[in-house]
């Protein structure tokens, strides 16, 4: 006997071991080793010693065959049985034909009935055996495949069939379940494993009454089949390979059996596919992954894995057309299986050569294969998903019934006693006070000497530096500089593009004394001029300003030539540089100061427009609205009273100051308060991390205001830095209050991870908290000096889908964190409203937040018709009206959904605190099948699928779900991102995503306030500008 199998278990150890010594027997052993170096070995083993019976696998017949060059002087004429250990494998019956076929002729003389298929495992050692000849079940079709039997069964042994499922139930006689046999030669037990043994070898079969047949125990043998004619038995599948999609079976062994049916095979090593299920929404769903051969070229196999997979209705095209054969062949298997097997595939991947797991003997790996597809450390070269065909059990699509109007609901909270939606802050009165510029000049006045800005750099702890007096100078200059020079009239508008800095307050109030007003505008970047130049310029045209107003470098970079190349230079308004400004006009106009026409603000009416504010929001759209004197006085004692900001006050202010709050806290706030206010520049943070905290410290600051962005560098640069910063002597102990300036939900992971990050350095986890604004109003809510602990919801987010909130608890199954944004700032009301109907919600409900106060925001046609012409109306956005509850007050919608939710705390006047909840943008939430999805959440879901996801933006495309995602690790990583982003999503959403983009690390952009742009992302996909990675089309 020649024995090439493992002679250590189960056929090899019954035939080569234990029935060669019985019957005295001579047995020679071909080792691995050598059959991989030559795969003919065992065929000159039977021709030198003439042996009659040879112990092989289906594998060992395939390399036979392809080892064409070794197959002179070899004798098959002595066997009498050549018997395949794995018969059970749809496959192995190919190999035994072709084996067949291949060496029955002369000179190999091999007999025609030699071939011996085999069926058996551990459990039943080997118990069917075919005798010479062929026994076939049905006939060969275009979706099935002939059944040829495994053998007879052994003498003295009782063979019987169990249902499918693993209940001992007998089958009918057309039915195919597990074979189960009771003979003398089956083992007993698994050792020390008392539920296996019990489960697999004292199985009593459950007749048709439901009890058992007899007395007799019978051992799962592991194989899947039916009884045939004459005591034949057929097997059709083995147990560990089936697999049970959405109700039915399917052999992992047959569909192998197709996809090696599938040619042509250039670049799959035959012997090296895998499949297998895995479990995704409440089904299991069939993965497939082959290993190119070793040898493959590079034009059939190609390594380079920044492509994008061909879409036949989308315009974009291939970056690397190398890679069609393999996705053509992939898209011809997945054909093919749906064909023949009526099933769809999830995923089908390539890996390289030598990727997947092998087992002792050389094998597949199944079970680590199907671990490292799972946890997202299988590195496939080539990846095509199928979602739409084989996802098939998701929710039904929400369907929108005919609402109840909004006087019903109204009517109905009202009788059911819910609370209605309604709250506000704390009063204040509307004062006759000086105004923004006579404050400054009576504070120049009554404290000349005090400081009211500094500006911190990573240089320079006080690069420069304003007091009441040196910062009315400065601004009176610049107003010389706009009326005297530049000849600009009374009311015109002026862009200020300037860096953050003190010589911006000073332009801005500069502007104020000459009458005019002033629009901030974030000045270009000289590295990307063609990018920040075209906001730039739509700023300029949307506020018609007559002239630009900027320091030397900014100016000289607008009438360069590579900024011309963008935008002609000719097109700009006319461009002032602030070192032209004059020295003598403050001496010139001191002594007529209360009196002359070019005082601006003092001889100015509250209602007239005291600066305009332009920003371009996380949809890509640029928003303009303008704030009025009345306006911007009432925002600045708002945040007043709430922060208890007053002269002696000391406060850090780390934000672009371009737009609303953060351009009120940074040249308005301390000029109104007195307090002294330390700016940094958000571009020195990211120069160097640890400026922020380290200001706080030294200066041993109370109250501070930045943005995510500078949270965000804080926690991802200095994560390792944290002993060093204590060595130094940081300490945040004395920090009080820290708000994060934001128009979105508040990141509690973000801010989370910032509290338990500085922990050691005396940071109190209560200092972090948010704040809410919007185009309509730049304060609505902020945690301020006073007032209870920021509360914390958390709701369910199928409910949350349906607009609906409903209020689970901590780690519940569904469950999405909501912490409020603050307290509601004095002066301001607001209310909740259905954005359909616009009739109020009620207390808990789901709407969209709508606010009155007297520092709202006005529309830009209020000044000039056709501003607002890219937006909604000025009167449905700025002078809206509820149609149930408060009808006479007017609203500005912010355009956010949110809800409002009285809590058990207790306010500083002895009330029940009201908390504002933000849920999300209306106009960035993803409205699919009925359900309303708000990016934010499914981005959440993305970062915590895999380990290598940094940054990620979802939107649509087509009625596609995108996805793209930044991939921290080595491109290798890259393709992993794909099934983990995919699965993630169908469990946690229950979405299909359509295209998964996965890009280098940076490519996600951000806002200056860290708010991601994601319909910029948008449109540098479709323009092809996003230089991906890897782009999957799922199908």
């Amino acid at each position: 006997m020649v024995c090439v199998v493992d002679f250590k278990r189960e056929v090899g150890l019954w035939h080569a071991i234990l029935a060669s010594v019985f019957n005295g027997m001579k047995v020679i052993f071909v080792p691995y080793s050598l059959m991989k170096m030559n795969p003919a070995t065992w065929m000159h083993m039977v021709s030198k010693y003439q042996a009659t019976t040879a112990l092989v696998k289906s594998r060992d017949l395939h390399w036979a065959l392809l080892a064409t060059r070794d197959h002179k002087d070899i004798s098959l004429g002595s066997l009498r049985t050549l018997l395949v250990a794995d018969g059970a494998n749809p496959w192995s019956l190919s190999s035994c034909d072709a084996f067949a076929v291949a060496f029955t002729p002369a000179p190999y003389n091999l007999r025609p009935d030699a071939m011996c298929p085999c069926a058996g495992k551990f459990g039943d050692w080997h118990n069917f055996h075919s005798t010479p000849g062929k026994c076939t079940v049905g006939e060969p079709k275009w979706a099935g495949r002939s059944v040829d039997d495994a053998g007879q069964i052994v003498a003295g042994a009782v063979v019987v069939v169990t249902a499918i499922d693993g209940s001992n139930r007998l089958c009918q006689a057309d039915e195919i379940g597990e074979i189960c046999v009771s003979a003398n030669s089956t083992a007993t037990l698994y050792w020390a494993l008392d539920g296996q043994t019990q489960h697999t070898f004292k199985v009593e079969p459950i007749g048709e009454y439901g009890k058992p047949i007899g007395a007799v125990r019978y051992v799962r043998s592991g194989l899947i089949g039916f009884m045939g004619p004459d005591g034949m038995v057929f097997v059709v599948a083995r147990r560990q390979s089936l697999l049970a999609v959405s109700g039915r079976y399917h052999s992992a062994d047959d569909i192998i059996a197709t996809v090696l049916a599938v040619e042509p095979m250039k670049f799959v090593y035959r012997g090296r596919i895998c499949v297998f299920s895995t479990s995704v929404l409440r089904d299991e769903r069939i993965v497939i992954v082959a290993e190119q051969k070793p040898n493959c070229s590079e034009e059939e196999a190609p390594t380079d894995l920044r492509l994008k997979i061909l879409d036949p209705k989308s315009k974009i095209s291939l970056s690397s057309s190398n890679h069609l054969p393999k996705l053509k062949w992939i898209t011809r298997v997945l054909r093919a299986i749906d064909t023949i097997h009526q099933v769809g595939i999830y995923c089908c991947a390539l890996v390289p050569a030598n990727h997947l797991p092998k087992t002792p003997l050389g094998g597949v790996h199944v079970s680590e294969t199907k671990q490292r597809f799972e946890n997202g450390d299988l590195h496939p070269s080539t990846l095509l998903m199928c979602p739409h065909n084989c996802v098939l059990n998701l929710p039904k699509p929400r369907e929108r019934q005919a609402d109840v109007g909004p006087a019903a609901m109204f009517v109905g909270n009202i009788v059911q006693g819910v609370r209605i939606a309604v709250a506000k802050g704390r009063n204040i009165e509307d004062e006759q006070g000086y105004s923004l510029l006579e404050t400054l000049r009576y504070r120049a006045q009554q404290q000349p000497e005090h400081r009211l800005l500094t500006l911190v750099t990573a240089k320079n702890a006080e690069q420069d530096t304003a007091t009441p007096t040196t910062l009315l100078k400065r601004a009176e200059r610049i107003a010389g500089l706009l009326t005297d020079r530049a000849r600009l009239n009374r009311g015109d508008h002026v862009a200020l593009i300037f860096p953050p800095s003190i010589d911006l307050v000073a332009a801005f109030f500069g502007c104020l004394s000459a009458g005019l007003v002033p629009v901030c505008i974030k000045p270009p970047v000289a590295s990307d001029l063609n990018t920040t130049l075209g906001p730039i310029r739509m700023m300029v045209d949307m506020s018609k300003a007559v002239a630009i107003l900027a320091p030397a470098n900014v100016s000289k970079l607008l009438k360069s030539k590579e900024a011309a190349h963008s935008i002609d230079s000719n097109a700009w308004p006319m461009i002032l540089d602030m070192e032209d400004a004059p020295s003598s006009w403050r001496r010139k106009n001191n002594v007529n100061s209360d009196t002359t026409t070019s005082s601006g603000s003092s001889g100015a009416s509250k209602e007239d427009i005291c600066y305009l504010d332009f920003s371009i929001n996380s949809s890509g759209q640029l928003q303009g609205s303008s704030m009025s004197e009345a306006s911007a006085i009432a925002v600045c004692k708002s945040i007043k009273v709430s922060s208890e900001l007053y002269p002696s006050r000391h406060v850090v202010v780390c934000a672009p100051p371009y737009s609303g709050i953060s351009l009120v806290l940074w040249c308005l706030s301390s000029v109104y308060s007195g307090h002294h206010t330390t700016l940094i520049p958000p571009a020195e943070v990211e120069q160097q991390p640890s400026l922020f905290l380290t200001t706080l410290s030294n200066l041993k600051v109370r109250d501070a205001f930045t943005t995510y962005a500078t949270i965000n560098s804080c926690v991802s640069q200095l994560a390792t830095s944290v002993e060093t910063l204590k060595e130094r002597g940081c300490n945040l102990s004395m920090l009080r209050s820290c708000v994060a300036i934001a128009e979105e939900r508040p990141r509690i992971a973000l801010m989370s991870s910032f509290c338990k990050l500085f922990a050691p350095l005396s940071l109190n986890n209560r200092a972090i908290s948010t704040s809410f604004s919007s185009r309509v109003n730049a304060a609505i809510c902020m945690q301020g000096a006073s007032g209870p602990e920021p509360s914390t919801v958390y709701v369910d987010a199928r409910a949350l889908r349906n607009d609906r909130i409903s209020l689970v608890g901590k780690g519940a199954p569904h469950s999405v964190a909501l912490i409020e944004s603050g307290k509601l700032l004095p002066g301001v009301k607001i209310a909740i409203a259905n954005p359909e109907t616009r009739g109020q919600c009620a207390d808990s409900h789901l709407g969209e937040i709508w606010v009155s106060s007297l520092h709202n925001a006005s529309p830009l046609n209020r000044i000039s018709s056709g501003f607002d012409s890219i937006q909604e109306s000025s009167s449905d956005v700025y002078n809206a009206r509820l149609t149930t509850g408060d009808t006479k007050t007017r609203w500005a919608r912010t355009g956010y959904l949110g809800f409002l939710r009285q809590t058990q705390s207790i306010t500083e006047h002895g009330e029940l605190h009201d908390a504002v909840f933000v849920v999300g943008a209306l106009n960035e939430s993803l409205v699919l099948r009925g359900m309303r999805y708000h990016p934010f959440d499914v981005e959440s879901t993305v970062s915590k699928a895999h380990r290598f996801v940094g940054n990620s933006a979802v939107f649509t495309w087509n009625h596609l779900v995108v996805i793209a995602a930044e991939c921290t690790g080595t491109e290798s990583d890259a393709l992993d991102l794909v099934p983990a982003i995919t699965s993630a999503v169908l469990e946690e959403h229950h979405l299909i995503v359509g295209v998964v983009v996965v890009v280098d690390p940076g490519s996600i952009r951000h806002g200056p306030g860290g708010e991601k742009l994601r319909s910029t992302i948008r449109n540098l996909f479709l323009e092809e500008k996003l230089n991906p990675i890897y782009v999957a089309y799922h199908m």
